[in-house]
């Protein structure tokens, strides 16, 4: 009878279980944490150089409010990489486009508009500092937000729904869950983006830069990690009602961790009850823990 080596087996059934027990000691630390927010936390975590992977209620339907700028963005790009705009092509801006008691960045900086601007500084706008009036603008020139959704889907994004513009998603409270998203559907985004799947290189290397200098969210992803941390994030907010509702305090985004590898995180915090400091202090220690676990280089 041969003799049979058990040796690699074991060793593989002995990675497997240490996977399987630090995936289940970060999931644990991740519930602990989301109590806080006295809302619906959901999580997904992905390894890309690994493929490890946990997921906290990531396939829970949650309003993305202006994370879904990130996805218009790749719309834009890939109408560009088809050569029907240019990042250098400007759009004339009207007085009429600058309307107020929105957050718009560009706003302040052209209160007066009639101002030509071109796509590249419009998606920074919208991306980087979540400009409202530029997102509209750029949602126009594409035609409708149903077109961003279909183009989602035809990537391969089944579970995002893009419904209104920021102005009408604005109208009524009820708007904003029409646009949704899970934290699963968000990092295979990220990862098709990452990964250079749906876009150039050049449009790749733009959008993934432009989300590095993103100046929103200081107190969530990035909050309690290494001041030198890449974070190329996006961060998505809305207000809270008169029964003290914060619908939706969102960041999705991928760090590069010290020990060369990416772990792209997505955190929606929805119908929370918290104060807002507790909320995006939820996401920020979630953060944290997720960072600490996966710069462990001596992880199984």
């Amino acid at each position: 009878m041969p003799k049979i080596n058990f040796l690699p087996f074991l060793l593989i059934l002995c990675c497997f279980s240490g996977h399987a027990q630090q995936n289940s000691l970060l999931y644990a630390k991740i519930d602990s944490i989301s109590k806080a927010a006295k809302g619906k936390v959901c999580v997904s975590v992905l390894n890309i150089e690994t493929k490890d992977s946990l997921n906290y209620y990531g396939d829970e339907h949650c309003a993305m409010q202006s994370a879904f700028k990130f996805p218009i963005a790749l719309a834009v790009l890939d109408k560009i990489d088809k050569g029907e705009f240019s990042l250098q092509h400007k759009i004339h801006v009207t007085p009429k486009d600058m309307i107020k008691d929105t957050w718009s960045p560009m706003r302040d900086s052209f209160p007066n508009g009639n101002v030509n601007i071109t796509f590249e500084d419009l998606l920074k706008y919208m991306v980087s500092h979540s400009d409202n009036i530029a997102c509209d603008i750029l949602i126009h020139h594409l035609g409708k937000p149903k077109k961003i959704e279909k183009y989602l889907h035809k990537i391969g994004i089944e579970d995002i729904a893009i419904k209104y513009n920021e102005f009408n998603m604005q109208k009524k409270w009820k708007n904003q869950y029409e646009n949704w998203s899970t934290t699963n559907a968000m990092n295979q985004l990220l990862l098709k983006v990452y990964e250079g799947k749906i876009l150039s290189k050049t449009s790749t290397d733009f959008i993934y830069k432009t989300l590095i200098e993103t100046s929103t969210g200081k107190n969530r992803i990035v909050k309690l990690l290494p001041q030198e941390t890449i974070v190329a994030h996006k961060t998505g907010s809305s207000g809270t009602n008169k029964e003290g509702v914060t619908a939706a305090t969102n960041d999705v985004g991928i760090i590069t961790l010290p020990n060369g590898q990416h772990v792209i995180l997505s955190i929606f915090v929805s119908d929370a009850r918290a104060e807002y400091e507790i909320i995006e202090s939820t996401i920020a220690k979630i953060a944290k823990v997720v960072y600490d676990e996966y710069n462990n280089t001596t992880k199984l």
